[in-house]
């Protein structure tokens, strides 16, 4: 009897080549709206921009238009260098006193990055949350208006 014929071998899947990607990392605050994009690692950062370079007024830094204009421009320069494709990491001031939700700028330069052609990934909050350390002012019966 000859064997029985053999199923060909499973394809794996091989890493994805035709991405290469980046990490963008949005400050977005009441006050202000910052994009740093970096390498996958971290280490290298590839373009970076800020609302006060858009804008000469200090009440327009943190509008989602600057935080637009902020995208473009990174997005222009990440593509020169060769990245397509970003997982997103929006952080908010938080703390024990800060405001624990993003600024108005955040949801705007994600929609501006997947504009300009770039593939979005993951999309994280990486807000820094308080686990009960310091105590908040106002004292024991709160602040009374």
């Amino acid at each position: 009897m000859s064997p029985a014929p053999r199923a060909p071998a499973p394809r794996h899947a091989k890493p994805s080549s035709r991405f290469k990607w980046g990490v963008a990392n949005i400050y977005a605050s009441y006050n202000n709206t910052i994009i740093h994009v970096t390498d996958i690692t971290g280490s290298e950062t590839i373009a970076t921009a800020s609302g006060g370079q858009m804008v000469k007024s200090d009440r327009m830094e943190s509008s989602p238009t600057t935080a637009m204009a902020c995208a473009n421009k990174v997005a222009s320069i990440v593509r020169e260098k060769g990245i397509n494709a970003i997982h997103v990491r929006i952080r908010a001031p938080g703390g024990h006193n800060g405001p624990m939700t993003p600024g108005p700028g955040a949801q705007a330069a994600v929609r501006a990055l997947a504009r300009r052609g770039l593939r979005i990934g993951l999309i994280e909050d990486v807000t820094p949350h308080p686990h009960g350390g310091c105590r908040k002012k106002g004292g024991r019966r709160g602040r009374r208006v």
